[in-house]
């Protein structure tokens, strides 16, 4: 069943819908890989695999397990690797996170001219006078942003908007 005026489909399209549509098999990895890199299970086993690393290297466990000696040069390159990782993976979701909120914000620009292209139709079929709905829109922008700025307001601006 069509929804809207005479068939016409007038719904903004969802947001998931739009960015699912955009999403491919690389950003599914990417954000997995950077949801899992941000939770605290994740700092857990580094610390356990950092801990039975070294404790090997030291020789706990007998000096023929030792494969990587102090300075532990492999656990620093593979450390380091997998900063270098890490970092691009969250470039990449934030990037994805970027493209997420001009989404949103496109969305929220449409929204918004749709609501005032329908108060404005609206508001002509009530016989609306639109200048005088703009002046005390203006009023109101300026009280709240003399709110905003700490600023005193005169006498005239606090009186009621008819």
């Amino acid at each position: 069943m069509p929804h809207g005026i005479n068939g016409l489909d007038i719904r903004l399209p969802n947001e998931r819908t739009v960015l699912a549509r955009m999403r491919g098999t690389q950003d599914r990895i990417a954000d997995a890989i950077t949801t899992f890199a941000g939770t605290m299970l994740f700092v857990y086993l580094h610390a356990a695999w950092f801990t039975v690393w070294i404790a090997f290297n030291e020789g706990l466990f007998g000096y023929s397990a030792v494969w990587d000696p102090y300075p532990f040069g492999l656990l620093t390159m593979i450390v380091s690797l997998e900063a270098i990782f890490l970092s691009t993976f969250v470039m990449v979701s934030q990037n994805r996170q970027a493209i997420r909120e001009k989404v949103r914000a496109d969305l929220d620009f449409e929204t918004n001219i749709r609501s005032e292209v329908w108060s404005a139709h609206i508001g002509h079929a009530l016989g609306v006078d639109p200048q005088q709905v703009e002046q005390a829109v203006q009023t109101l922008l300026a009280q709240n942003q003399a709110k905003l700025n700490g600023v005193e307001q005169t006498p005239s601006a606090r009186e009621p908007i008819d």
